[in-house]
């Protein structure tokens, strides 16, 4: 068999905006059907947090989550109660005007094994080699920040090592939004070993029993005294001891974390020429504990930027007759850009996620997810009192005005 269309691959959550988008737009289209109100809908087959952990119909566990809660805030915060007057307003100025709204669900995890290997170097720095490779999620910042916590040492004395098949076997890759998740719980479980192997070392230190030794604030203390010893003075030690601290961990997931969260959009509809102005666009996301807030909130605009990209403007054309792809480079294939965007209006309703000691779940895909069909919704809603009810593909104006017109949608090859 022969095909000349290009070779595909993944970037944020593959198949999962798809697979939404069908769900929520089947629950507008009964809503609208049966007379109910698209949110009620939605809240009548939620999972309420008190059932929580629910295995699921194909037996998946889903430990945490207070989903109604959560829909409830990002309807408040986008204020759903003002829309019919900002409707009028729109077509005031002769624009037609939709609300939509997704709620999201992705299990993540990806590989299921993942490393860590921590060497307490002479210098007085601490070597974080991971074989997973960060590739623009911030990780840099995050794997150090989990570490320095756990031990209560100087973030600036940690050195983040990568990718390096000299210093560590193998690597987990970024499937799934996996990296935290993974990696993270990795440096938590090698952080405890480290703790139990200088606990020993700073008890003949400290000449007391090693059931008398504490951990806290990166120093071994006797309970009950003021009489302790830096971790890194123990690293110092246990070197010179022949017994370093220096600690790899290996360890295999069991169970999925499950991110999820509401996404509210609002589109303006030019109806004379089809153009989709991307209005407003507010989310509130569970993605658990969060380890640090500004890399969460860059890696859910970088999700929602990917997801409206999706509805309105990404499309594989190729030329009918010579086969030949049309879009084959970004001057020619409409990703979007910052006039394509709104400033979002982004929130956090994080509930703890019970299969890993972070509590943490993941972030990276979430909003591709949420945002395809809460826009597509949208401009379904604006576009329904004109009878239009489906419209495949992106929502380029010409697709918009062909739909309005009547005329045979374009889909391409």
């Amino acid at each position: 068999m022969l095909t000349n269309t290009a070779p595909i691959g993944v970037t944020r959550g593959p198949g999962f905006a798809e697979a939404v988008n069908i769900i929520e737009r089947l629950i507008d289209a009964a809503a609208r059907q049966c007379g109910f109100d698209r949110a009620e809908l939605r809240r009548l087959n939620m999972v309420p947090p008190a059932a929580m952990p629910v295995t699921n119909a194909v037996g998946n566990t889903v430990d945490s989550g207070a989903f109604g809660e959560t829909l409830d805030l990002a309807l408040t915060r986008a204020d759903v109660a003002g829309f019919p007057a900002r409707r009028r307003e729109s077509a005031a100025h002769g624009l037609l005007r939709g609300l939509g709204f997704a709620y999201h669900i992705k299990g993540t995890g990806g590989s299921p094994t993942e490393n860590v290997d921590i060497h307490f170097e002479a210098d007085g720095t601490v070597s974080l080699i991971t074989g997973t490779q960060t590739i623009g999620q911030g990780h840099e910042t995050t794997f150090p920040q989990i570490l320095a916590d756990r031990l209560g040492i100087p973030n600036e004395c940690i050195r983040l090592v990568q990718g390096d098949t000299d210093r560590i076997p193998m690597g987990g890759g970024h499937g799934s939004s996996r990296a935290t998740y993974m990696g993270g719980t990795a440096i938590w479980r090698a952080s405890e070993e480290i703790i139990a192997k200088g606990a020993r070392i700073a008890a003949e230190a400290l000449e007391a029993a090693e059931a008398d030794i504490r951990f806290a604030d990166g120093s071994f203390v006797v309970a009950g005294t003021d009489r302790s010893v830096a971790l890194l003075d123990v690293a110092t030690l246990a070197r010179d001891k022949g017994t370093p601290l220096d600690t790899y961990h290996a360890w295999t997931r069991e169970w999925m974390t499950f991110p999820n969260g509401a996404h509210v959009a609002e589109v303006e509809i030019d109806r004379d020429t089809g153009q989709v102005a991307l209005a407003r666009y507010t989310a509130v996301d569970d993605y658990g504990v969060l380890v640090n807030p500004m890399i969460a909130a860059g890696q859910a605009h970088g999700a929602i930027a990917q997801g409206v990209g999706q509805a309105l403007l990404e499309h594989a054309v190729y030329d009918p007759a010579s086969g030949q792809l049309i879009g084959g480079s970004l001057m020619d294939y409409a990703l979007p850009r910052a006039d394509d965007l709104p400033s979002y209006d982004l929130g956090f309703n994080g509930t703890r996620c019970t299969t890993n000691p972070l509590g943490v779940k993941g972030c990276g895909e979430a909003g591709a997810v949420g945002a395809f069909p809460a826009v597509t919704n949208a401009i379904l809603d604006a576009l329904a009192p004109l009878g239009v009810s489906d419209l495949p593909g992106p929502a380029t104006p010409e697709r918009i005005w062909r739909a309005l017109s009547g005329w045979p949608l374009e889909t391409g090859n």
